[in-house]
């Protein structure tokens, strides 16, 4: 910033400039000192982690292996081309083209399918899951309980593996498979419909021959 001032001992002195210097040190210090603070006072965003179970490659796995889940407990999401979702409760069979059922997205829909899912046995599994969640939850809440973040995922794992101390809970297996025009995000709502749902079984697979069939005996765009 500069200022000019005249000489008052005659109309036409000259002019003489005086340079102002600013000393922005002082607000340096307190720019840092902010930068700290901030620092020291802000939680950082935790990653946010998921569970993904995927089809084993193993060539020794015998067939039974592979599918010593009961018929009853299993459930067959397709996302297919321009947003659409479908599910088969059991096995695909294409020779039954009426098994493939058309759901949404949400609440409303594949989440009630799976919510209300029941067994051969009369069983709700991901109610019951739920259920022992909510109660594995209560303790964790308790002060006087002292859980640990470990003990808590550990006994979480047992539950949606159908383990618990207390007996067996029935879980189900829930298989998820994307056509070559579904939308990334469609996936991406499925896998997150396995954590609202507590869903611990659960694969990522391809499409096959038997899938491709039942989609085009149900005209289903892929």
């Amino acid at each position: 910033m500069a200022e000019l001032v005249t000489n008052s001992k005659g109309g036409g002195g000259k002019q003489k400039k005086m340079n102002v210097r600013v000393d922005f040190t002082p607000m340096v210090d307190m720019m840092m000192l902010l930068i700290t603070f901030f620092m020291l006072c802000t939680s950082l965003a935790k990653p946010q982690t998921m569970e993904l179970s995927m089809p084993s490659n193993d060539k020794n796995l015998q067939d039974i292996d592979k599918s010593v889940t009961k018929e009853s407990y299993t459930v067959t999401i397709y996302c297919t081309a321009d947003n659409q979702i479908y599910y088969v409760a059991g096995l695909v069979k294409p020779e039954q083209p009426d098994c493939l059922k058309k759901t949404t997205w949400g609440t409303k829909g594949i989440r009630s399918v799976l919510y209300n899912h029941v067994t051969e046995d009369g069983t709700y599994p991901v109610q019951d899951v739920m259920k022992a969640k909510e109660a594995l939850d209560k303790l964790k809440a308790d002060p006087t309980k002292k859980m640990s973040d470990s003990i808590y995922n550990m006994e979480l794992a047992k539950i949606k593996a159908g383990d618990l101390s207390t007996g067996k809970i029935a879980t189900m297996t829930v298989i998820i498979k994307a056509t070559d025009n579904a939308n990334y995000k469609n996936l991406v709502d499925a896998l997150d419909e396995m954590q609202i749902c507590s869903i611990g079984k659960y694969v990522i697979d391809k499409i096959n021959d038997q899938d491709i069939a039942l989609l085009k005996k149900n005209n289903v765009k892929m």
